[in-house]
Parts: C-alpha cells; structure tokens; sequence
C-alpha cells in the first residue's frame, strides 16, 4: 500500500510532469520529516529533488502546498488501518489486527510518521482542518464500536479514546524515536518489529480480555 499523492491546482500532464512531481514530493517527504514544515526551505527540497528552484515552483507554487500535497495523501493512509476496524468481526481480533496494522505503517512508512509527528508538535497548523474533520469523525465512529463491544461484555471496559491514543503511541513510537530504539537494541534489520509485535500483542490482549 503506498502513500497517495495529490498535487493541487493543475495536474500533470505528461510521463515526465508525473516524475517530477513524484520526485519533488519524496524529496519534500525527506526534508519535512527531518526538519519539520518550519524548518523546511524551498532550497533544501529543490536540491534534494535534483531540481532547480524555478523549476519547482512550477509544479507547486509554494512550500505550503508541497507539505499540504503530502499531507492530503498521508492522512488518507493513515486512516486506513482504522477504517478497516470491523464491528461485525471478533472484538479482540479486530482490535489486535489494528495495533498490527499501525505496528507494519510505522515500519514501512517511518518518514510520513515522522512528518505527522513534526506537525501536530507545532501545534497542527497545516491539518487541523483534517484533524478536527476527517479523523475525528472516524475516532468517534470506532470508539462506538468500542463501547458496544464493551456494553455486551466482548472485551473488558476501557475508554475508547484513550484506548485509540495508547495504540497510536505505542505503534508509532517504532517510527518517531527510530533511532533511539535501534541504539538501545542494536537490531539486525527491523528484527524488532517482530519483538515489539509480540509485545503489544500479548499487552493489548491481556487489557482486552473480560
């Protein structure tokens, strides 16, 4: 599954205007997950993209929609695993599935993590629209879910929300502090990912199970 990416305004119309959008919107992805949005410059994601800035300009017009280019098809990702989240299946299981599925995005997609993570530090000034809309309305679908599992006994009583919040943490952590985690463990690959999997399975089941 890979990250959507939406150039606003005009769309490219040739092999070669598709490429340099690709190309523009990687490099971007590399610039604003180490430096986040304020720390990002047009320069720096211009010569990462092997392009010149004039260039650049003309396929996005600014830095704004470069980072909201990525942003628009990030979100669509990372409510992905969410979405999939199904009443109608065994509560545990569907729950344990989501935590994997956020367990495999912070594993496959560590730089859109990472660009998350700098936005909502600053404070969300670029998605709050997204936050406060999309993602939000999704949470408040799912914790109902939650709660109805709850009220008929299928898995112990949690709050919902912060149910949610403790997944996000603990799965994306493997992304955000990447680096601190493989100083302390020293991993061959991602060999951890399949210890951290383990773990939060055996920990959200434990919390889970009436």
């Amino acid at each position: 599954m890979g990250i959507e990416r939406h150039m606003p305004g005009r769309q490219p119309r040739t092999r070669i205007q598709k490429k340099n959008t690709e190309t523009i919107l990687e490099a971007a992805l590399d610039v604003f997950s180490q430096h986040g949005f304020r720390g990002a410059t047009l320069d720096q994601i211009a010569k990462a993209a092997g392009l010149s800035k004039p260039n650049l300009l003309y396929y996005f017009p600014s830095k704004v929609a470069i980072h909201r280019a990525l942003i628009d098809g990030l979100m669509q990702t990372w409510l992905d695993p969410l979405r999939k989240m199904r009443a109608d299946g065994d509560p545990i299981e569907e729950l344990l599935a989501y935590v994997l599925r956020k367990l495999d995005m912070a594993r496959e997609y560590p730089r859109e993590s990472r660009l998350f993570a700098n936005e909502i530090v600053q404070g969300a000034p670029n998605i709050m629209d997204k936050i406060e809309g999309e993602l939000k309305d999704l949470v408040e679908e799912k914790a109902k879910v939650i709660e109805a599992w709850i009220a008929t006994g299928k898995i112990a009583p949690v709050n919902p929300y912060h149910l949610l919040f403790s997944i996000w943490s603990t799965t994306q952590h493997y992304a955000d502090f990447d680096a601190q985690v493989r100083a302390i463990l020293h991993p061959e690959g991602d060999s951890h990912f399949t210890d951290a999997a383990e773990y939060l399975e055996t920990l959200f089941r434990r919390m889970l199970t009436p």
